[in-house]
């Protein structure tokens, strides 16, 4: 046996396909773990549209209900499923529309900040019948991989967490 180990030792015969290893296999696992991150967040993503549209035909289909964030917001993590913390770090945003002078969007995303103080949720509005709506929702998560390279891509706020959004436009049905 130790004549085996001996000859196994000085024998270096396989140090090409070993320097190979050592080059390809960090390139090969990062790709591997980025695909995991990025299977990740596309899944977030279509439970937050899947939770989202569900809720806003809820909402749509009740124009007479008095429905508040809370209610909607609720509504949207029972509807999405996979959402960690979702009652905790979804915001919403509600806004009524005029399709003949539409203007354009924030960009600014109200989102849930868990570094800083609590903030009211803006511009939340229940339509009457007929108006066109849309309703804006921003979920915060804390990434699987920070430090990887599409961890990088994602930006943070000050506790560390990522955000993703989902917009939904509806006309609130007449009575």
């Amino acid at each position: 046996m130790q004549k085996a180990l001996r000859h196994f030792r000085k024998d270096e015969s396989g140090a090409v396909f070993l320097i190979e290893f050592v080059i390809l296999f960090p390139l090969i696992f990062g790709i591997f773990l980025g695909s995991i991150e990025m299977s990740i967040y596309s899944l977030r993503q279509v439970h937050l549209n899947r939770g989202l549209e569900d809720a806003v035909r809820f909402v749509r289909l009740n124009t007479r209900s008095d429905m508040t964030h809370t209610q909607i917001k609720n509504l949207i993590c029972e509807k999405a499923g996979n959402l960690r913390n979702c009652a905790e770090t979804l915001r919403l945003e509600m806004i009524t529309v005029d399709p003949r002078n539409f203007k354009k969007l924030s960009s600014d995303v109200d989102c849930i900040d868990q570094s800083k103080p609590v903030t009211p949720e803006r511009g939340f509005v229940l339509g009457e019948q007929h108006d066109l709506m849309i309703l804006r929702a921003c979920l915060k998560f804390d990434p699987m991989l920070p430090t990887s390279r599409l961890g990088f891509k994602f930006a943070t706020d000050g506790s560390g967490q990522s955000a993703m959004y989902a917009i939904s436009a509806f006309v609130q049905e007449p009575g």
